[in-house]
């Protein structure tokens, strides 16, 4: 009985040392967009790029952010291992003021939540140093 205990717990030990290697990981390019001083009603359409660099595809279940302002868009489909895809974030630009934002990624990854960021400033049009 002891060596059914022992060979079923070296079982059970193994599969789940198999089932922890295998994983999405998702590695951005960079967690923080600066978008920099920006005019009232510019393109506030960013992207952050990624890369699956686990072993079994990356699914993005979903993306939220932490105000109506910033609209984020994620991949429909799973993004295979090796492969890259972007989380599109879209700001108001019309609101005039300080950007600091919060999109947070819910996915399958060894890391499920990842919480990424956009910051700069919008400014009215005659306003801008550039």
């Amino acid at each position: 009985m002891k060596k059914f205990i022992a060979i079923a717990l070296f079982v059970v030990t193994g599969f789940s040392a198999v089932t922890a290697q295998e994983k999405a990981k998702i590695e951005f390019k960079s967690e923080t967009i600066d978008y920099g001083e920006i005019n009232k009603g510019s393109d506030g359409v960013r992207v952050f790029e990624f890369t699956n660099t686990g072993n079994v595809p990356l699914v993005i279940s979903e993306v939220t952010s932490s105000c109506g302002c910033t609209i984020p868009k994620k991949p429909e489909e799973p993004i295979q291992p090796g492969e890259s895809g972007e989380i599109q974030v879209k700001y108001d630009t019309n609101r005039v003021g300080p950007i600091r934002k919060t999109i947070t990624v819910y996915s399958n990854a060894d890391q499920a939540t990842k919480s990424l960021k956009i910051k700069g400033r919008v400014v009215e049009e005659n306003e801008s140093n550039t």
